[in-house]
């Protein structure tokens, strides 16, 4: 059995900075025709001069690889008060796509986000004026597992105050927060690989395993069948955002472990094979690439990706300019792997 992908895009993808850049750039360029870029770097993406160093900085570290590839990257800025004139200016820079809000501490480098709600409404006033689309995570600082249903009244309220800005839900993980979807046409989100496959047993259920530590952490067996449902479905206002985030391994396998699960390289033969196993892979081209396009009007570059039923062994680590980063199914066999890439 094989698939052929058209301009597959990645919504929600970090490629850190230095030589991790260096390092994981290649791996998404490899296999999707773009991606969006978190702009959670330290220090953050902030302004529009370090947003254009920050976007030559990814093609060269993909051109490095190939020199000829094909891969659009759609910049971000970390949320902060911005004039009118500064996000005039932004839109009009061919790589900036939008702007991510992260609440203050409730991820990696977040320590830079936002804290005063009311502070926030002159500059999402103006995006939604501008058509800038704004992108959130989600959570709150309280009980863990109930940070992302915490969060959903403002999103709510954000909807309801600023009907006409477009606002994804990033990396969702719960069956509430697809309900809440459904309530306004300005919401859409984005939904990460691994957030399909796993529950926070898999994490902690048995002897830890921080590969697969990630925030907003994985919930409920429930949560994740209402996604891969939503998923499968072809639901238009879902679309797929690997959320794959490379820590080296040092950083991963110690205590205070960081939070992140890298799963770049695999991500599309283990979206073909989940959807495979579902019957559903006629609508496998929707999630990874159509809802985003049609939701956003991108013109992705033109790219295809074959894939194929047969067993591809994921390696143990991806190794490269001094760091060292373990995937998701390090060491095991997955059933579907990319074929050919044009």
């Amino acid at each position: 059995m094989e698939i052929t992908l058209k301009a597959p895009l990645d919504m929600h993808l970090h490629l850190r900075d230095g030589d991790m850049l260096r390092l994981t750039a290649p791996l998404s360029a490899a296999h999707f025709a773009g991606a969006v870029v978190m702009p959670n770097l330290v220090p953050p993406v902030k302004g529009i001069a370090s947003l254009g160093a920050y976007a030559e900085r990814v093609r060269t570290a993909i051109e490095e690889v190939d020199g000829n590839c094909a891969f659009a990257h759609y910049m971000t800025l970390f949320f902060r008060p911005y004039s009118e004139e500064e996000l005039a200016a932004a839109r009009e820079t061919e790589v900036f796509f939008g702007i991510k809000l992260y609440p203050a501490g409730v991820t990696t480098n977040s320590a830079g986000g936002l804290v005063d709600w009311s502070a926030a409404e002159p500059t999402l006033k103006c995006m939604e004026e501008l058509g800038i689309p704004l992108l959130v995570h989600g959570e709150s600082h309280g009980f863990v597992m109930d940070r992302e249903a915490e969060f959903l009244p403002i999103y709510r309220r954000l909807a309801e105050h600023y009907p006409k800005l477009s606002i994804c839900m990033e990396h969702i993980t719960t069956a509430g927060a697809l309900r809440l979807l459904e309530e306004h046409e300005n919401l859409c989100a984005t939904i990460t690989l691994h957030h399909l496959l796993l529950t926070l047993d898999d994490v902690v259920g048995g002897s830890m395993r921080p590969h697969l530590f990630c925030k907003p952490i994985a919930k409920r067996e429930e949560d994740r069948e209402a996604l891969l449902e939503a998923a499968l479905s072809g639901n238009p206002r879902v679309m797929f955002g690997s959320d794959s985030a490379p820590h080296p391994r040092e950083a991963k396998e110690c205590c205070g472990c960081a939070a992140g699960v890298f799963t770049a390289p695999i991500a599309l033969p283990c979206l073909a094979a989940l959807f495979a196993k579902h019957d559903a892979l006629g609508r496998l081209q929707a999630f990874v690439s159509d809802n985003a396009c049609r939701r956003y009007g991108l013109t992705p570059p033109q790219k295809e990706i074959t894939l194929r039923d047969e067993p591809m062994h994921v390696p143990a680590s991806y190794r490269g300019y001094g760091q060292t980063v373990v995937p998701l199914y390090a060491g095991e066999e997955i059933p579907w792997r990319v074929v050919k890439d044009r």
